[in-house]
């Protein structure tokens, strides 16, 4: 008579692979709406430096970019981070954050006027922000690129805020107006990359970025047990 193998009694020790099953659920890449988002709060904020809306008219943009450009930002960054990307992720969401906290201490504010504790805030900001751009710059430096221009942006309103002048005002809202173009060109070429699957408008991605789209699967899955929330600590 022939004993079959019982599951609680193997005859051979389990291995991981036998117990172990790593499932990954794809999602859209949520970096074209990041940078749309970022492009067009930036672009906002800098009619507001440039003088070409109202002092007056402050409380309108900054309602516009708390009810658009924050929640598209916080959304983008939680995407990035289900997609393992850490680095897009925490970008996303910390200038989301910025946005938000800007905007609702602006919105308190007297129009048109400095606010130290916000200089204190923007120029504590910038070294976090520089970071992220340096971290990023190995593997997507289009985006290093676009973080470098928003922290030199934040430095740039800080300054104004600490009432050094408005000629940094005016610095920062032309810088703001770059990240825009900047914005709209990269969160483009996200686009048509993610719809033809290759790269047609150049995005200078290297190292793990670049087999990102010219690697197979197992090219990407091979340090998935690696990665937070597989491995057992962070």
């Amino acid at each position: 008579m022939t004993q079959e193998s019982r599951p609680d009694s193997p005859s051979e020790p389990l291995t991981t692979d036998a117990v172990t099953r790593i499932v990954l659920r794809p999602i859209a890449s949520p970096l074209p709406l990041g940078f749309f988002a970022l492009g067009m709060g930036s672009t906002v904020l800098s009619s507001l430096q440039l003088g070409w809306v109202p002092a007056a008219q402050s409380s309108i943009l900054l309602l516009l970019v708390l009810i658009f450009v924050v929640p598209l930002q916080l959304v983008g960054g939680v995407f990035a981070f289900l997609a393992r990307d850490a680095g897009a992720g925490t970008a996303l969401l910390l200038l989301g954050a910025a946005w938000a906290g800007t905007s609702v201490t602006s919105l308190d504010s007297p129009p048109g006027k400095p606010v130290v504790a916000q200089a204190v805030f923007l120029l504590a900001l910038v070294p976090f922000v520089l970071a992220l751009a340096g971290a990023a710059v190995q593997s997507k430096p289009l985006f290093a690129v676009l973080l470098t221009l928003t922290a030199v942006r934040f430095a740039l309103t800080g300054l104004y805020e600490a009432d050094l002048g408005t000629v940094f005002q005016t610095a920062a809202g032309w810088t703001g107006l770059g990240i825009g173009v900047f914005a709209l060109y990269g969160g483009l070429a996200l686009l048509v990359e993610d719809g033809k699957q290759r790269t047609v408008l150049p995005l200078f991605r290297r190292g793990k970025a670049r087999e990102s789209i010219e690697g197979d699967l197992r090219e990407q899955l091979t340090e998935a047990q690696q990665e937070a929330g597989v491995r057992h600590q962070l």
